[in-house]
């Protein structure tokens, strides 16, 4: 008899289910690899913003970017052109969250949710510019931290005035993964029905979003940046009087039933 070259069928299909058991066991650990080195990436974009925010506001007597006329919106084009062009500073992108919902051709995505960034936005402001190449990102400011003038009960009630004036720095977070640039965040406030919402006006689900397996990146008022859990947003500092202890907390009474069921299995705070 000649010597037999090659394998059979059977130790063909033997190789090929040992090769699938194998990828079956590793898919879901580089899976987690993968979404921790994105986890990462984004702290350190957090950092280097927290950085931008401490540098500009010892600049500045302690206060952040005004924002632009009686709403406060378009704070970010109140930055020098290098930190505003979305080309240019990379660290606006969270790694989950790189592609911004309006293409540089003006094309936009059906819908704006965790893995889309905001912008591009190119338009100009009362004066203020948002550069030639436009302004667009994955992560936003909590804008009760803006020096609007404190001349009503409400602005004074609410907003910080200065980073000075910032009580437990870090509970109260400076910036943060978002589906909006400005962030104005209320107790009451319910997070999105569904986990791949589009973006609404509803202050929270600006925010509340699952970029991290359960968890969201968060630079805070004395310089550190960490995750934060989902829920655990409704126990953050987010103004002079954002009651920690509100309806969708613990705390507060807030029943497992109460949450929409893409965020109920995550830990409660």
């Amino acid at each position: 008899m000649g010597e037999r070259k090659g394998f059979t069928l059977i130790e063909l299909l033997v190789v090929i289910a040992i090769i699938a058991l194998l990828m079956s066991i590793l898919m879901p650990a580089l899976a987690k690899v993968r979404e921790q080195g994105r986890t990462i990436g984004c702290l350190g974009n957090m950092r280097q913003w927290g950085v931008v925010c401490t540098m500009y506001a010892e600049a500045n007597s302690g206060k952040l970017w005004s924002g632009i006329g009686t709403t406060g919106w378009w704070w970010l084009f109140q930055l020098p052109e290098e930190l505003r062009c979305w080309k240019e500073n990379k660290t606006w992108f969270c790694p989950t969250a790189t592609k911004p919902i309006r293409d540089e051709h003006g094309l936009q995505a059906p819908t704006l949710n965790i893995f889309n960034a905001w912008g591009i936005y190119r338009d100009s402001y009362e004066g203020y510019s948002a550069g030639h190449e436009g302004v667009a990102g994955s992560y936003g400011l909590n804008s009760y931290l803006l020096s609007w003038p404190l001349t009503t009960e409400d602005r004074r009630h609410r907003f910080w005035g200065t980073l000075t004036n910032v009580k437990a720095a870090g509970t109260v977070p400076l910036f943060v993964d978002a589906l909006r640039f400005d962030l104005w965040p209320v107790e009451t406030t319910a997070p999105a029905t569904s986990e791949y919402a589009a973006w609404t006006d509803q202050d929270m689900a600006r925010v509340c979003i699952n970029r991290h397996d359960g968890f969201i990146g968060a630079a805070f008022c004395d310089a550190s940046a960490r995750k934060v859990a989902l829920k655990e947003l409704w126990t953050l500092q987010w103004h002079k009087s954002f009651n920690t202890r509100g309806p969708w907390t613990k705390a507060g009474g807030v029943d497992a039933t109460d949450w929409p069921a893409w965020i109920r299995p995550l830990k409660d705070f």
